[in-house]
């Protein structure tokens, strides 16, 4: 078993070791699909447990010798988001189980003090959320200015809450981004294209990210809306209003 600590929470690294052992019985389940996400409680800490399904045979291989696991890139992930000022629920530690290959693997965080999430703009409505839409333009831009672009940039992915009077933003879910990467117009108007919603919000937030990045308003509305119209075409769903 391989344990990495952030030196911060050293001081957890006795229950953090224990983690494997103890999963199944520990704190409340507050996602079970593929992966199971536990909620719990240490020395008043309030911490999120994501326990990586086991890989298929072929994966286990790949991930314990050719490439880095999903727990080791999303929690090195969360350190380079934060070094650069875009936030991300603090990463605790990682966990790699196996004797030999990958088993099991899982990611400690910190327990996000956001409750909401862009799920809530599948009912199409927008009226009276715009600066939430428009404070959203500006975390995106500031996180591909950063060269950091997030390669499941869905709802579910992206918390929101208002904090003291500021719309705040974070990423969940980073195992999955490019990092050093030269985010251009093009490039940054597709990102957005797994939002649930109706046109409008798209357009809402291409504007902002427009004025933010220096691009042509037009343009990147265009090209938002291209990018949303290819990607829900293929995936029909009960909460996408397609215009």
């Amino acid at each position: 078993m391989k344990v990495v600590v952030n030196p911060k929470y050293e001081h957890f690294r006795e229950w953090i070791t224990s983690i494997p052992a103890c999963f199944f019985s520990t704190g409340d389940v507050i996602y079970d699909a593929r992966n199971q996400i536990r909620h719990t409680t240490i020395n008043g800490v309030s911490v999120c447990i994501k326990r990586f399904h086991t890989p298929y045979f072929v994966n286990r291989i790949i991930y314990s010798f050719f490439r880095m696991s999903k727990a080791k890139r999303a929690y090195q992930n969360a350190l380079t988001l934060i070094e650069r000022n875009i936030a991300t629920p603090d990463p605790i530690a990682y966990i790699l189980c196996g004797n030999g290959l990958l088993q099991e693997s899982y990611l400690i965080t910190i327990e996000s003090a956001l409750k909401r999430n862009f799920y809530e703009f599948g009912d199409g409505i927008v009226t009276g959320k715009e600066d939430i839409l428009r404070a959203f333009a500006h975390y995106t831009a500031q996180a591909h200015e950063a060269q950091l672009y997030h390669l499941d940039y869905s709802p579910g992915n992206i918390l929101f809450d208002k904090i003291q009077g500021t719309w705040r933003f974070e990423l969940i879910d980073i195992n999955r981004m490019e990092i050093n990467t030269v985010v251009n117009m093009k490039k940054g108007c597709k990102n957005f294209a797994r939002l649930w919603g109706r046109a409008d919000l798209h357009k809402i937030i291409a504007k902002e990210y427009a004025l933010i990045r220096g691009f042509d308003i037009e343009q990147c509305q265009k090209l938002v809306l291209r990018a949303r119209e290819k990607f829900w075409k293929k995936r029909p769903h009960p909460f996408f209003t397609y215009d």
